[in-house]
């Protein structure tokens, strides 16, 4: 037995003295560097305590009964220590007195292997209540624990009890330095890990959240769209390539719906059904939230759904998201817009430029975007309704000369 790694300790508790002068003695266990101290039962006059020979000094019979007593504690402890190393070699300080106490060991779960469990359980949730995509993300995200694991501690598995402040803190350390992750990417890492350790602690398996004092560091997004001037210009845009026509014309598309990638691409025409108002809305649920949209389609949507509306059950042609957003730089370049377009842009512009700038409220834009709440559309787009009561106030200036 190493003494380092197991002791056990008497210590009698001087704020807690009762009306009669007598203190309480508590038992104090160690191991590996973790305490858990518990109360004894027993009461012992403080001018009689020795703390290095650890008994009471005195001769009376209460004191001689109560040093047996505390000799019979501290064996029944290095038995059951004796014991639990026999039946498991991953056990802690608690595990220990409640050996002591007769109480059942509760087997502790690892951090690798109940991420595992977890995804092997959602994975047959996919194409029901959940994406392939999102199960992807999930598991890189537990790729990305077990190298922290392998490179912060040389093992392949750690208890889950040994998730702390410090873990995260390292964890984040360790994206950043080790695999070269910006801030943002580094934040739904984690952002995906806390949900394991939320489902964790609802089961049991910790009895406190490591991420209460954590604090992930703020990413300030920039949001880019088109100005009302750039929209008409790709919009007037002679292009000569069909592949680059067709991608101007589903950008557009989408800047007046505010359709997701994905969305747009399986957009089908049962999707597209004549609502209450007389015109055509988009009705079909947002793939990232399986939320419900209804989207009323303004007529510069409605000619491009026109012009490629054809036999197929699909709206539009098949273009990878990938060549999509190549295609954008190209077209980019030709009608000298200098900005970064991606397929994201064309929902950022339906937001920002064709709603929030159009007077729209904020709530009918978090509804059309399909978010899960309104939050999300505010923490995006309050920025953007900052610039639209600026623009606004420069006007009142003018009419005010």
């Amino acid at each position: 037995m190493k003494k380092e790694n197991f002791t056990i300790l008497f210590v009698i508790k001087l704020i807690k003295q009762n009306n009669k002068g007598l203190c309480p003695i508590n038992v104090r266990i160690t191991y590996q560097g973790v305490r858990k101290e518990n109360a004894t039962g027993h009461f012992v006059d403080p001018k009689f305590w020795d703390s290095k020979q650890q008994l009471i000094i005195s001769k009376t019979p209460d004191a001689i009964n109560t040093n047996t007593q505390l000799d019979l504690i501290k064996q029944k402890i290095k038995n059951s220590y004796l014991l639990i190393r026999l039946e498991t070699d991953n056990f802690e300080v608690h595990d220990i007195y409640n050996k002591y106490l007769g109480k059942p060991i509760k087997e502790s779960e690892f951090v690798v292997s109940y991420f595992q469990k977890y995804l092997n359980k959602i994975n047959k949730l996919i194409g029901k209540d959940l994406q392939l995509a999102t199960w992807k993300k999930y598991n890189y995200a537990c790729i990305q624990i077990i190298g922290f694991i392998k490179w912060k501690f040389k093992k392949k598995d750690i208890p889950l009890e040994k998730i702390n402040l410090q873990f995260l803190n390292e964890f984040e350390y360790y994206l950043k330095t080790e695999q070269n992750q910006c801030q943002s990417t580094i934040n739904k890492a984690i952002q995906r890990f806390r949900k394991l350790i939320k489902i964790a602690i609802a089961e049991g398996f910790l009895e406190k959240d490591p991420f209460m004092l954590y604090k992930p560091k703020k990413v300030k997004k920039e949001i880019i769209f088109l100005t009302q001037e750039e929209l008409k210009t790709v919009e007037k845009a002679s292009l000569s390539q069909a592949r680059l026509s067709l991608v101007k014309d589903l950008f557009i598309f989408c800047c007046y719906t505010g359709l997701a990638y994905n969305e747009m691409a399986y957009l089908e025409k049962q999707n597209i059904q004549i609502g209450f108002d007389g015109i055509n809305w988009i009705q079909m649920k947002r793939e990232k939230t399986q939320r419900q949209i209804s989207i009323p389609i303004l007529p510069q949507a409605q000619e491009i759904i026109n012009k490629y509306l054809g036999t197929t059950n699909r709206t539009f042609p098949t273009i990878s998201n990938q060549k999509f957003n190549s295609y954008l730089k190209e077209i980019a370049d030709i009608t000298g817009i200098n900005k970064r377009l991606t397929h994201h842009t064309a929902r950022k512009t339906f937001a920002s430029t064709v709603l929030l700038f159009n007077d729209v409220p904020m709530e009918i834009v978090s509804e059309l975007l399909g978010h899960s709440n309104m939050l999300i559309t505010q923490e995006s787009y309050g920025k953007v309704v900052q610039r639209k009561v600026s623009d606004e106030m420069k006007k009142l200036k003018e009419k005010l000369k």
